[in-house]
């Protein structure tokens, strides 16, 4: 089931318009793959993927959507397989922090940092490295992002104790400090969480674990 959000975007003069995003991440949703009805679906101007699915699914949305398709690469996407499959059907990623500029909105993308699934202190490191790379570029080169992509939810932002799904504290300082309207990850089970949407000031975090169709401003 495609769950469905709208999350407003602060008043700015000349502001860019609103755009409508499918997210998705870490488990196959029926209603797009095996059911997929376009016109129920209604517009999409961003497909976001926030991790740890199939790239052949993910292609198929894209060429079935066709529209930009952002790619968020999860724990479980670091195999040759997945990369080699990656290779021929997903866009090229530059590195494991991207910030591009879609539908008006610039979009910063974060990986699960480091080449390695295990959960240590060089993700923690990788997470800063990627937190305080997105800040510079907000603070010195004016691409504050409106929506962040992650895997890994920010601390304490809709994550869970246990040491492999907790939230990286980076991420968290970011969003406080840039404060995105919107922050997408994956990564968390939706059965042990109270809540799939969060907020940090004024940012809405949504763990789009499935899909989510979200209408940001």
């Amino acid at each position: 089931m495609i769950r469905r959000l709208t999350v407003p975007l602060p008043a700015t003069p000349g502001g860019a318009p609103g755009v409508r995003i499918l997210a998705v991440s870490d488990e196959l949703d029926p209603s797009l793959w095996e059911h997929f009805d376009r016109t129920a679906l209604g517009p999409v101007d961003v497909l976001v993927s926030c991790g740890d699915l199939p790239p052949d699914y993910l292609s198929y949305l894209e060429g079935s959507l066709r529209v930009p398709l952002l790619v968020v690469v999860g724990n479980h996407d670091l195999d040759d397989a997945w990369r080699h499959q990656a290779a021929r059907l997903l866009p090229a990623r530059r590195g494991d922090t991207e910030l591009v500029r879609e539908a008006g909105q610039w979009i910063a993308l974060l990986d699960w940092p480091g080449g390695d699934a295990a959960r240590d202190g060089s993700q923690e490191r990788g997470a800063w490295r990627q937190a305080i790379g997105v800040w510079l570029a907000a603070r010195l080169r004016g691409r504050r992002p409106t929506l962040v992509a992650s895997h890994v939810a920010p601390h304490d932002a809709g994550d869970t104790p246990d040491p492999y799904h907790r939230g990286f504290r980076a991420y968290r300082w970011l969003a406080e400090r840039v404060q995105p309207a919107l922050w997408l990850h994956g990564h968390t089970t939706p059965a042990v969480v109270a809540e799939r949407v969060t907020h940090i000031g004024p940012t809405t975090c949504v763990n789009v674990t499935g899909a989510y169709l979200i209408q940001l401003g």
